[in-house]
């Protein structure tokens, strides 16, 4: 069985009703799993999950939260060669660019993105938590 940490930051609900779906598809898929504020998370965890999903809502200039999630993040880069992850969360404007870069910072750490990263505008609907629910089941 996998153990996988669900890892998040989120000002609206949004972004936790996301984890909460990824959460769903990782133990249906018969994965262990930890859902874990970014403030309660840090580079020494890493090590004992198989795979972590973290999720962020864009904020402002189509960023990542810089007061929590963020330096947490920042921790975990060196660490993430080789390690199966995947990036979630929802924004309110722009078109997706903090994800991108996101994904692209990852792929230079070396981290292995296991699945496309899952994006919604505001409040998940079902379409979001389907994919949520799919992100969870591919880290498992």
């Amino acid at each position: 069985m996998s153990k996988v940490a669900i890892v998040y930051w989120s000002g609206t609900g949004n972004t936790e009703m996301m984890a909460q779906e990824v959460e769903r598809g990782a133990k249906e898929a018969g994965a262990e799993t930890a859902v874990i504020p970014a403030s309660q998370f840090s580079a020494a965890d890493l090590a004992g999950y198989d795979a972590v999903a973290f999720g962020c809502p864009a904020m402002g200039a189509e960023t990542l939260e810089e007061g929590e999630f963020a330096p947490m993040f920042e921790e975990c880069e060196p660490h993430l060669a080789g390690k199966k992850i995947a990036l979630f969360g929802s924004y309110g404007w722009g078109d997706g660019e903090w994800m991108r870069d996101w994904e692209d910072a990852c792929q230079k750490d070396g981290a292995q993105l296991v699945c496309d990263s899952v994006i919604c505008q505001g409040e998940p609907d079902s379409t979001a938590d389907a994919a949520c629910a799919a992100l969870g089941a591919a880290l498992a």
